[in-house]
């Protein structure tokens, strides 16, 4: 139990031919919520910071440190992730703080400087035993960073494996990010032939805009980490709404913070469970 390399818990999914959970923390409160809703279900969970998180907190240190003991903590297995680095230093400050895994994000580079930038923060992560992700074909969304439609070819993803060395692979396949509605529409034939072309880990992106019925086909298409954040975001945010609404006198930042803790567990408790029962 407590905290583990993100390799672990990767490998055991794609053995199983599960889903693992992978789920943003955006402060503390978010940190905690995600722990006990997983330990509610009784199953392992990736806490992820992207850096967009660490630019609000001023810094990834603070937050990553918090969070590396509430994994210490917990019941079940959790590691730490981080999410869409577009910045080697950040990546390697990521590994040197002791996160179980980075993944570099290189898609808005050519192609050529993100195989050269993804090989650089790859050695430097196995270097030290730690897992490593990367992205291929541009995850729509993000303020228009990435462009939609575009869709990851078997080839270059495969051939982009080889060069870079990287453990697991966020590609795309119709999903974007940030959505509020569950309306994505995914493309299964498209993430059969990557599943059987490499030989590495899929990875979802935007999955908060994915139906529950179209993620689990995913999973049994070759999906193994689901991530998962605007989603679990929008119970939080709610949640805090009802409180403020129903108790507008309050000024003890902590009650209403609190019910937007609460609010993550059983969702988080229910996702996981789906994801590890998708097949």
């Amino acid at each position: 139990m407590t905290l583990v390399n993100t390799r672990e818990l990767m490998e055991s999914a794609a053995e199983r031919g599960v889903g693992q959970g992978a789920f943003n923390i955006v402060h503390l409160e978010t940190a905690e919520g995600l722990v006990v809703g997983a330990e509610a279900a009784g199953l392992p969970v990736i806490l992820q910071i992207s850096e967009n998180c660490a630019k609000f907190h001023g810094g990834l240190e603070p937050l990553a440190l918090a969070s590396l003991e509430i994994a210490r903590q917990a019941s079940v297995p959790v590691s730490l992730h981080l999410d869409h680095a577009e910045s080697e230093e950040l990546a390697r400050e990521a590994v040197d703080l002791g996160f179980g895994s980075v993944m570099y994000d290189g898609a808005h580079l050519d192609y050529e400087l993100n195989v050269a930038a993804t090989r650089r923060v790859a050695e430097y992560a196995h270097s030290r035993g730690v897992y490593i992700e990367a992205e291929l074909g541009k995850v729509g969304g993000k303020n228009g960073a990435h462009a939609p439609g575009v869709r990851t070819d078997p080839a270059e993803a495969a051939a982009f494996v080889l060069a870079t060395g990287v453990d697991a692979l966020a590609v795309a396949v119709g999903s974007s990010h940030a959505m509020t509605e569950r309306s994505a529409a995914l493309d299964f034939g498209l993430i059969s032939r990557l599943r059987s072309g490499l030989d590495v880990p899929l990875v979802l992106h935007g999955s908060s805009g994915v139906s529950d019925e179209t993620i689990v086909a995913a999973i049994g298409a070759g999906m193994t980490k689901i991530n998962v954040s605007t989603h679990l975001n929008g119970f939080f945010t709610r949640a805090i709404r009802e409180y403020l609404d129903a108790n507008p006198s309050v000024v003890d930042s902590r009650k209403y913070l609190e019910a937007g803790r609460d609010a993550l567990v059983p969702e988080v408790s229910r996702l996981l469970t789906l994801f590890a029962k998708a097949i």
